[in-house]
């Protein structure tokens, strides 16, 4: 990449950034709030019995890692950035629908079957593992919506990125992140192997779901312009 193109797609990445800032200054605390307030809910009212999630090989070759918790909190940050660049309105509405679509399958599994990762012997000589367990129990534990999140969003930015044609260094640092967020799920012991499966399998579904919608929007014809002043407008310099 030449530095007049660099320079090129650092203007774009911040145009991207500050459009529609109203509405992201206020959508994506608001999405939070509520996902949040339905999540502690859920977790901490089960109205049905709790299935122990079983541990699997990989699960007793993964140990515990502080360090882990890291990546698994930066998992709040790699989601703001489809956010982030998005700059078309509807665009924003309809990704916000999906992720929604996808914290609701979640939170449909969580009350119809509730489940909950095993305890440990380092719930109990991990001090910061045991605090976090005060607020963060080990239910709501398959699908991880941690994982469905980490994936849901790393396809979003792959599209992305393969439509502006980046470095494949970035794109691999995109994957690299999700994937030591999937990781960290699993070395944290917030969640073990099959739940990230489940997690997974339904982020996949959710980015697919967003994806279709994206084409279906662009494949519809476009609606006459009214002025020959919009009608000089390139193809090229509609957005996204």
């Amino acid at each position: 990449m030449t530095p007049k193109s660099e320079t090129a797609s650092s203007c774009e990445f911040g145009r991207r950034m500050r459009a529609q800032f109203g509405l992201k200054l206020f959508g994506i605390p608001c999405f939070m709030a509520l996902f949040f307030l339905g999540y502690i809910q859920i977790l901490k009212h089960a109205f049905l019995p709790v299935t122990v999630m079983p541990l699997t090989a990989i699960d007793r070759l993964i140990p515990y890692q502080t360090y882990a918790w890291f990546l698994y909190i930066s998992l709040w940050v790699y989601v703001q950035l489809p956010l982030c660049l998005i700059d078309c309105r509807r665009e924003l509405v309809r990704y916000g629908a999906t992720a929604a679509g996808v914290s609701l399958v979640g939170f449909v599994f969580f009350i119809f079957w509730p489940t909950a990762v095993p305890i440990t012997a380092v719930d109990a000589t991990d001090s910061l593992l045991a605090g976090i367990r005060t607020i963060d129990t080990t239910g709501n534990s398959c699908p991880s919506l941690h994982v469905a999140f980490a994936v849901f969003t790393a396809v979003w930015i792959e599209r992305f990125l393969g439509k502006i044609r980046i470095s494949v260094l970035i794109r691999l640092i995109n994957f690299g992140w999700c994937l030591g967020i999937i990781y960290s799920t699993l070395a944290t012991k917030q969640h073990v192997v099959l739940d990230a499966c489940a997690g997974a399998g339904l982020g996949l579904v959710g980015a697919s779901i967003q994806a279709c919608l994206g084409e279906t929007h662009r494949g519809q014809p476009a609606v006459a312009p009214t002025s020959p002043g919009l009608a000089q407008i390139r193809p090229a310099a509609r957005k996204l």
